[in-house]
């Protein structure tokens, strides 16, 4: 019923009447909010909240270092995964990025009065597939809860999340540090792992008195992950923050871009002297929207927390969520609270228990691809260097493409080398990913081989390979057409 009035309210004009400009007029007490008609886009918030005081504007890994002497930081990562379903998380509105604002919108995203929520299987299939991929337990019977709170791209007034339920928990996660950060192999715990949908956006004005609401991205499918706090340092968050990426575009669950907002990390950091057991005043960091901005923002706030500890000001350490400011390479803050938010969690009457057959579970578990911890490991045995196999586990495509080059017979160091060199170049220099160029993984396997039999000399197959990339071909059609056979000394 519900459904049918608005359609006849508003046959041509969707958008007009779904997009609410928010202006705010401050006077010495009071702040009024009139909506009008017009259209959208900006980001939402979230929860936890702290103070501001100053701090070095920025630090070198010397003096990082001198501090981690005195003092161990305490790092939790809260990941929201952006699903890539078709549609959205509880109705049939399509899941697209980029639309134009307030199109992919319906009485039920928007939180209409008799508007009843419908889960997708997709979102239950992919959750199942994270949480195995983490080495979870999965729970055979999860439920939905609402979350309550406040903000004006949250039309319902309410998120559809999991509060004491999780669909997984209890997993870990095994992460390769890089040889220029010292190496070595880390295992990170995961918390849990949670469906729930996505609010809308908000855009600010340039003068930040008026704001426009988006409601494309309300109810979205999400995927949070919650680490433990058992990530030490900047360097460390970084590479989980990879490695999560990484997982979920193996999985296809996510494309995991971190521009578009498809993958966001939420950062908690506390510090506390060497040697003590209780945690330090939680710190949490926003508007991360890259992995090398995790890094240092991290590694500024353990600089800005340890100079207030040395001052003898450990106590203006407040709970606030702090911006990581790029342009001036420093955490801001961004709002404070008094004490824990209150978000009256209760069960969700509009949707019911999500129940997993044992059955359905183990179906997903076969059906999961080589992750990239095992890849890496394989390629390990293989007899590659560290910096080799990190190189080609990182993207999936170039993993693929390297596996079908030495399925062919490659020699599989030879096949790393011109992945990592000469085909590297080049995909950089043409912007290209490795799915683009025209090269076959046979004709790269074959032309490893005429330059290991030395029917073409290793400059002369230089010469060929970029041709290839470009034009594509085969390697025997070119060294015939060419004449291009080494003549035998």
């Amino acid at each position: 019923m519900s459904t049918t009035l608005f359609r006849t309210i508003q046959p041509n004009h969707f958008t007009l009447l779904t997009t609410a400009l928010l202006r705010t007029r401050r006077t010495s007490r009071h702040i009024s909010v009139r909506c009008q008609t017009s259209t959208t886009t900006q980001q939402s918030s979230s929860q936890q909240q702290q103070p501001r005081t100053s701090a070095p504007k920025n630090h070198g890994s010397n003096k990082l270092d001198e501090i981690l002497k005195d003092y161990e930081a305490v790092i939790g990562i809260e990941t929201h995964v952006q699903l890539s379903t078709s549609t959205k998380a509880f109705c049939s509105c399509p899941n697209s990025y980029g639309s134009h604002p307030n199109t992919s919108i319906c009485p039920v995203c928007m939180g209409l009065p008799g508007a009843l929520p419908v889960l997708s299987s997709k979102v239950v299939d992919f959750g199942v597939r994270l949480g195995l991929a983490l080495n979870c337990s999965l729970s055979l019977k999860s439920k939905f809860d609402r979350k309550q709170y406040f903000y004006p791209d949250l039309p319902k007034g309410y998120q559809i999340s999991q509060f004491d339920v999780p669909i997984a928990s209890g997993g870990y996660v095994d992460v390769d540090i890089p040889l220029e950060f010292g190496g070595g192999h880390r295992r990170f715990g995961i918390t849990r792992v949670h469906m729930e949908e996505d609010a809308g956006k908000l855009l600010h004005s340039d003068a930040g008195d008026y704001s426009q609401v988006d409601l494309n991205r309300a109810g979205v499918p999400l995927l949070e992950i919650v680490s433990e706090p058992d990530i030490r340092s900047g360097v460390e968050a970084a590479e989980y923050g990879s490695e999560m990426q990484r997982i979920v575009r193996y999985l296809g669950v996510s494309n995991g871009n971190m521009q578009e907002g498809s993958l966001r990390c939420d950062v908690n950091i506390s510090i506390r002297p060497i040697g003590q057991a209780e945690f330090g005043t939680k710190v949490e960091i926003k508007n991360l929207n890259a992995f090398s901005a995790m890094s240092r923002a991290i590694d500024y706030e353990i600089t800005r927390q340890a100079l207030l500890y040395n001052q003898g000001q450990a106590d203006q350490i407040v709970t606030e969520t702090r911006l990581w400011d790029e342009g001036a390479q420093k955490t801001v803050t961004m709002r404070k609270k008094e004490g824990l938010a209150d978000y009256r969690y209760f069960p969700e009457p509009d949707l019911p228990e999500v129940i997993l057959t044992q059955e359905y579970v183990d179906s997903i578990r076969a059906s999961l691809p080589e992750l990239p911890e095992a890849k890496r490991r394989r390629y390990e045995a293989m007899g590659l260097g560290i910096q080799d196999v990190l190189f080609l586990a990182n993207d999936v495509s170039v993993a693929e493409y390297f596996d079908e080059v030495i399925g062919k017979g490659a020699d599989v160091k030879s096949a790393a080398n011109w992945l990592m060199s000469d085909i590297a170049a080049y995909l950089k220099n043409e912007e290209l990913s490795i799915s683009d160029v025209k090269l076959t993984p046979q004709e790269l396997a074959e032309l490893i081989a005429a330059i290991k039999d030395e029917t073409i000399s290793g400059k002369i197959g230089k010469q060929i390979l970029f041709e290839l990339l470009a034009k594509g071909g085969t390697v025997q059609g070119m060294i015939k057409e060419k004449d291009l056979v080494q003549a035998n000394n």
